[in-house]
């Protein structure tokens, strides 16, 4: 086995991001039009939209296009009728897995949903069968160039844990209602932040070898493929070996 790191997972997530890009417009766009529809157009009050606009002017979406996406969910124009849909699921190994979907056929994407975990040696559970093993939390990743500064101002702020990623960053994680307040907080300490989301932390991880990860990373890069998924979170620790 060739060693098992938290960070492979999140080089995982952002290189399939860096990947395809017009599908993550995609999903962009359908997150800052629900966010604004549920919680109104102003960032400032709306915590949902903030970090959904944060991630779009990150993938350096076009101005015109965010402005667009926040009108329709805040006006009256229709919005498909999206709906916010969990699945879970087990892949290869008793892996658990998160499926956050938003859909206007909850019919088709239970299908595609299903027919992923199937096809790459998961199951799709029932609800409530996964959920339990996880909690959203804010997630921040830094560039680990003052440890205990970092450390000090993480804890002063809010932060619940803070853990070595590799041997150039450290990853923070703090309650929902912390997060935002933190990453600023650190911007303003000139703390370099490589990337920040909310997650779906598991309170406990399955070690996959290097055969087990590939497999896993199949299946969930499968998900992250289909046109309803949003965010797909697993209690996965990949082997770095998986990654060379």
């Amino acid at each position: 086995m060739a060693g098992h790191s938290k960070w492979a997972n999140i080089k995982h997530r952002k290189g399939r991001q860096d990947e395809k890009r017009q599908k993550i417009f995609s999903k962009l766009i359908r997150e800052l039009t629900v966010a604004s529809k549920l919680g109104g157009p102003e960032p400032t009050d709306n915590p949902r939209l903030r970090l959904a606009l944060d991630k779009a002017l990150g993938a350096n979406m076009p101005k015109d296009t965010i402005e667009r996406a926040i009108a329709r969910g805040s006006g009256d124009q229709e919005t498909d009728n999206l709906e916010e849909t969990i699945y879970e699921g087990y892949g290869p190994n008793g892996v658990a897995i998160i499926v956050e979907t938003l859909t206007d056929n909850k019919n088709r994407t239970v299908a595609e949903v299903r027919h992923a975990f199937s096809k790459y040696g998961g199951s799709l559970g029932t609800d409530g069968s996964v959920a339990y093993l996880f909690t959203k939390v804010g997630q921040i990743v830094v560039q680990n160039t003052d440890e205990e500064k970092i450390f000090d101002i993480s804890v002063s702020n809010g932060a619940e844990e803070i853990e070595k990623g590799d041997e150039s960053n450290l990853i923070i994680s703090a309650e929902v209602e912390e997060f935002h307040n933190l990453k600023n907080i650190l911007e303003e300490k000139d703390i370099n932040i490589i990337e920040y989301e909310l997650i779906m932390k598991a309170a406990n991880s399955v070690e996959l070898d290097d055969e087990a990860s590939e497999k896993v990373i199949k299946l969930l890069e499968s998900l992250e493929d289909l046109d309803d998924v949003q965010n797909v979170h697993s209690n996965a620790e990949f082997s770095l070996g998986s990654f060379t």
